[in-house]
């Protein structure tokens, strides 16, 4: 059969979104300023779909940062992966700095998140290995997981005695050069709980592994210091390989990994996404080195993101909607309902009360269940807040509709 006629008929649980929905569900354009108020559809939008979470991106300082390396150096500058001649003192300083803050010796930086991980995953384990990790782990990981020549299995959801099941029997089949990987998440994503990490590290104490955390959502949003969900549990010594990306917190491209120089050392010669892929153009290492330094600089970002976190996650509790217990800035809303209700509630908001929301329904969430994501930001205002609050209290006859109507049954 042709390839072409085949991926006709293919199904996808995305497949009416980006179609029917292109430019609206899905690729849905946000024009202006980053910030956490935007344009969508020539309308202006309080905007909660950005992980821009301390409103770094749009901060003057760093807009500056931005124009004079890339005035300095273009976005050419160097050429070719780091491995061949895309090397620079600017890189290395960089990793030395991602080092320090995130409290461990050494760190590699990489191109992207998730090629990234994706590429130290494949790196890490082979076929003698094992790899165990969280159910609800982000797509990236499932991915490096495909990639990996390893043995692989999956535990529960933050359920400890799932992972310890995982790792018994990986250590019964282990043979004299087995080594076992359990990675998970620092934050998880879409839920905003925390991989448990005091308890995954406790059990070191029972078997040989090693840990890799993703900490995306974690960067410089948890701890006292912004190094995230390690630090903010006080286990970053326990977590073997920390990985965070710059697409959050950072606002920018790019991410590291950090661990021991041995290990640094053997990801240099062995991540195939690095060595073969153009290194990182040195506006954007500058500009990273500098967004770093400011994030290290101002706790009251955090501070203030947190502040607006609160404010907006109690209000829309008061208001009767079912607010995730999340330990993070993330905010789902979780209610009933089907993919329409999903739709219906994204529509709503967007063009009657200027509120830009992403929704998810079946296949990522269970079958019934719609949630809605928000993701605060330092940026956001007390206006800003109130202002989605009302939105939220405006639509609760739509939302709670399909409820009212089982109740009533």
């Amino acid at each position: 059969m042709d390839l072409f006629k085949k991926l006709e008929n293919r199904p996808s649980p995305l497949g009416e979104f980006t179609s029917d929905g292109y430019g609206y569900y899905t690729f849905p354009k946000l024009e202006g300023p980053l910030g956490p108020k935007m344009k969508f559809n020539g309308k202006d939008v309080v905007v909660w779909s950005i992980n821009d979470y301390l409103g770094i991106g749009a901060n003057p300082d760093i807009r500056e940062v931005d124009h004079q390396a890339a005035k300095k150096h273009t976005f050419s500058v160097p050429m070719g992966a780091r491995l061949m001649t895309g090397n620079s003192d600017q890189h290395e300083a960089l990793e030395r700095e991602l080092a320090d803050f995130v409290h461990k010796p050494h760190a590699l930086l990489l191109n992207y998140g998730y090629q990234g991980i994706m590429s130290v995953i494949h790196a890490l384990v082979d076929r003698n290995d094992f790899l165990i990790y969280d159910e609800l782990s982000h797509a990236c990981i499932v991915d490096g997981k495909q990639l990996a020549m390893s043995d692989k299995s999956v535990y529960q959801h933050n359920d400890i005695e799932s992972l310890e099941k995982q790792l018994k029997r990986a250590t019964s089949r282990s043979k004299e050069n087995s080594s076992i990987l359990v990675v998970t998440e620092g934050v998880f994503g879409m839920t905003g709980d925390l991989g448990k990490l005091k308890e995954i590290i406790a059990l070191k104490e029972k078997y040989d592994f090693r840990l890799l955390v993703d900490d995306a959502h974690g960067l410089g949003t948890l701890g006292d210091d912004g190094s995230g969900t390690g630090t903010h549990l006080g286990v970053q010594d326990g977590i073997d390989i920390y990985f965070g990306t710059f697409a959050k917190s950072v606002a920018l491209i790019g991410a590291f990994v950090a661990t021991e120089p041995r290990v640094v050392e053997f990801l240099k010669a062995n991540a195939r996404s690095q060595i073969f892929a153009k290194s990182l153009p040195l506006a954007i290492v500058e500009s990273a080195r500098e967004r770093i330094k400011l994030i290290r600089a101002n706790p009251q970002w955090r501070e203030k993101l947190w502040e607006n976190t609160l404010r907006l996650r109690n209000g829309l509790r008061e208001i009767g909607y079912n607010v995730l217990p999340s330990e993070s800035p993330v905010t789902p809303v979780l209610t009933e309902g089907s993919t329409d209700l999903c739709t219906t509630i994204m529509r709503e908001l967007r063009e009657n009360h200027g509120v830009f929301v992403s929704g998810v329904a079946y296949p990522v969430v269970p079958r019934g269940m719609v949630l809605i994501r928000l993701i605060p930001m330092a940026s956001h205002t007390d206006k800003h807040i109130d202002k989605t609050l009302n939105a939220f209290e405006a639509i609760k006859p739509i939302v709670f509709q399909n409820v009212s109507e089982k109740i009533s049954a």
